[in-house]
């Protein structure tokens, strides 16, 4: 999912798509919607922070 995102924006910097784009790539909730997929390379999960208290409360996803 990063990898599209970044794509995604990556070709929105490049001119490839216009920035009101990303909303509706994000609403479609399909990758096929988004840009180019960035390469692994250089991508690293740094950090995950969880804020503090009871843990939300999970839900189902429909479809």
């Amino acid at each position: 999912m990063v990898r599209s995102i970044v794509g995604t924006l990556v070709d929105v910097g490049l001119g490839k798509m216009s920035p009101g784009a990303i909303s509706g790539v994000l609403r479609s909730r399909e990758r096929t919607s988004a840009g180019t997929v960035a390469p692994p390379q250089g991508l690293t999960l740094w950090e995950v922070g969880y804020p503090d208290g009871p843990a939300p409360k999970r839900t189902a996803r429909g479809g």
